[in-house]
């Protein structure tokens, strides 16, 4: 094929908007501060929807934000349906979705279906007595004869995961904090109840949601005991690593609900979930969780996030358990976001950040499957040190110093260089700023025509002008030391995909070099010779 008849358009394929998307997520509190109190607003993430958008993505993911204690930073909500006063209004949220329809970015908004705040009026109501109409709509259970609690389980944040309410002279459970009681989630009311929830944002124009640590929102009703975790190489922190987490989530009905709430989506049109999944069998209950249609239409687990490393073996291990088959879900993939540290400073030599961040961004965009750019990803930041005295996160406060750093990851986006906070806020942040995030602030990059941010519009670009990144299959060719590469192809586009993840530099050729074009590349790329946190994509012309 020459090169003219290679250059001609093709007709693109048609999909689902959200099939092959690149969504980017905002948290909240740390976006942009519209009224001076050092926390980020709805108001301040409507008025940089223009940076988003000029990214090219697809849609905007915004972690929770609604009325809540803070005690888990919104994941601890005590009123599903409105706004904490800290993020704005139902005004404010409601010019957000229509200045995102504006600009052509989706709205997807955080649900939590497990669990509430302990000041959820549901809750309130159901610790009052025992008779009372919500009485079962959270996992009561009595004392064992000694007073002790009715399971072994323990709390993802360190100690049991019960708590004893001298109200109604029993215990509740509660996977994380102790002021997050679990859902009796196998209760049809409180089903109801959830899917109502859903359906009031559902009404206010959001395009989709993801559904927070969905396999923990059923239990064993028989309170079985969990079995000890065999030994392992890795460090245990807190109780919970000493169980396999068998009886206390993960329960065979979750996916019943899952099509409740999926049949509820598919009644308002093309709307999209996608569900967070963590755990030992995090693949089984992903694929089980968006199985045949009925389900969620995607999930993403932690297969990079708490990664130590990246190597050719994890992204090949990853890519091929989602295979392109009848009956296998969709997979989305993150490298960084507000509940891990961020990927930059996971795997990149300090000297070579800004390299493997260029790097990194193109695989990200290269893989299959919904991708997620996390707030300051495009900027290529660092992961940001929190001394002690300046944590939030109470997970990060119990297992001090050996934390998941989720401060570093949420400290505020740095928007201009020579302005207070950064461009932020005007007050003192809730969280300290990054030292080294000035020199990397949006005003600065958007003044460099190198810069990682006009490199990550362009990847950005690269995939959405692709049906063979969005749409296509994904085949491994090689993945040994530090060469990844693999093929992307639909009918009438393939493409070559290769990443040295090291910093020697490689030689690494196709079978018929002659029969490839680079047609993009970051790093130093010299015919088939990657230098080091180099990568390439090349079109089959031949």
């Amino acid at each position: 094929m020459n090169d003219a008849l290679a250059r001609q358009p093709r007709p693109r394929l048609t999909r689902e908007w959200w099939r092959g998307a690149t969504i980017y997520q905002v948290y909240p509190r740390s976006f942009a501060d519209s009224n001076g109190d050092g926390i980020g607003d709805l108001p301040g993430i409507t008025a940089r929807l223009d940076h988003i958008a000029s990214l090219g993505v697809d849609a905007v993911w915004l972690s929770p934000f609604f009325p809540s204690p803070m005690n888990d930073f919104g994941y601890d909500v005590s009123d599903y349906c409105d706004v904490d006063p800290i993020f704005g209004t139902l005004a404010d949220f409601d010019a957000l979705v229509a200045r995102g329809h504006e600009l052509g970015l989706k709205i997807i908004i955080d649900q939590v279906y497990a669990h509430t705040s302990d000041q959820h009026g549901w809750f309130t109501e159901s610790r009052s007595d025992r008779s009372n109409a919500k009485a079962d709509w959270y996992v009561w259970a009595d004392a064992k004869p000694d007073g002790s609690p009715p399971s072994n389980w323990q709390s993802v944040f360190g100690g049991p995961a019960w708590t004893w309410d001298a109200r109604r002279r029993q215990y509740y459970m509660h996977n994380f904090l102790s002021s997050q009681p679990q859902l009796n989630v196998h209760n049809p009311d409180v089903q109801q109840a959830l899917l109502d929830t859903a359906a009031f944002w559902l009404d206010r124009g959001v395009d989709g949601f993801r559904v927070d640590a969905i396999n923990f929102a059923m239990h064993d009703p028989a309170l079985t005991d969990n079995p000890p975790a065999p030994p392992g190489n890795g460090l245990r922190t807190r109780p919970f690593d000493f169980q396999l987490h068998i009886h206390n989530q993960s329960h065979p009905d979750i996916p019943l609900f899952i099509e409740r709430l999926r049949a509820l989506l598919d009644s308002y049109g093309e709307r999209f979930t996608v569900a967070e999944v963590g755990g030992t069998d995090s693949d089984g209950e992903m694929k089980a969780f968006t199985a045949d249609d009925r389900r969620f239409n995607s999930a993403y687990g932690f297969d990079f996030l708490y990664a130590d490393r990246l190597t050719p073996a994890l992204v090949r291990e990853a890519a091929e358990r989602w295979p392109e088959a009848p009956g296998i879900g969709w997979p989305s993939w993150a490298f960084s976001n507000h509940d891990a540290p961020r990927a930059v400073s996971r795997w990149a030599p300090p000297h070579a950040r800004d390299a493997y961040a260029r790097m990194a961004m193109l695989l990200l965009l290269c893989l299959r499957g919904d991708v997620f750019i996390y707030q300051g990803e495009e900027l290529g930041l660092p992961q940001v040190t929190i001394g002690y005295d300046d944590l939030k996160d109470p997970e990060a406060i119990a297992n001090w110093p050996l934390t998941l750093g989720r401060d570093g990851a949420r400290t505020p986006m740095p928007w201009c260089p020579d302005s207070a906070g950064l461009g932020f806020s005007a007050a003192k942040p809730w969280l300290p700023i990054g030292e080294e995030h000035a020199a990397l602030a949006v005003g600065v990059q958007e003044r460099q025509e190198t810069s990682m941010l006009a490199l990550t519009r362009r990847l950005v670009a690269l995939r959405q002008s692709s049906d063979a990144l969005l749409l296509g299959e994904m085949h491994v060719v090689a993945a040994a030391d530090n060469v990844l590469a693999f093929e992307r192809a639909v009918a009438g586009e393939r493409l070559l995909c290769v990443f040295n993840l090291g910093e020697a530099p490689v030689d690494w050729r196709p079978a018929q070099p002659g029969a490839w074009r680079v047609i993009e590349s970051v790093g130093a790329v010299d015919d088939w010779r990657l230098g080091g946190f180099a990568g390439l994509v090349a079109r089959h012309v031949a």
